[in-house]
């Protein structure tokens, strides 16, 4: 397989698919960490590929969604966006009933 078909594979293989790098764990950038305190705080379980441990895929990712960075969000298969996209669909309250719509379930978010 090609690393495209690879990343395609990646893509479908989950309801919600986070590129970035490190571990949704122990994130190794600032953005990557950002998105993914977001998904924690809406409650979306959510696959995380760490695009560090393979330059193919780090690469590659880039040029699938024709889009320059990473972190890179994919929801149902599509591309949402980078941290800031996120972030401002999670700030503009458009993030929950976006993941709602595509039929995500949610875990039970935490009161606090």
């Amino acid at each position: 397989m090609s690393i495209r078909e690879d990343i395609d594979a990646i893509v479908k293989s989950g309801d919600v698919v986070l590129f970035m790098k490190g571990t949704p764990q122990f994130p190794q950038c600032g953005f990557s960490g950002q998105v993914v305190q977001i998904l924690d705080h809406v409650g979306v379980p959510f696959k995380g590929v760490n695009v560090l441990e393979n330059d193919g895929i780090r690469q590659g990712i880039k040029d699938y969604a024709n889009w320059p960075t990473i972190p890179q969000l994919y929801i149902k298969g599509e591309f949402v966006g980078g941290c800031d996209i996120v972030r401002e669909m999670f700030q503009s309250g458009e993030l929950l009933p976006m993941l709602e719509e595509k039929g995500v379930a949610l875990r039970d978010r935490a009161v606090g």
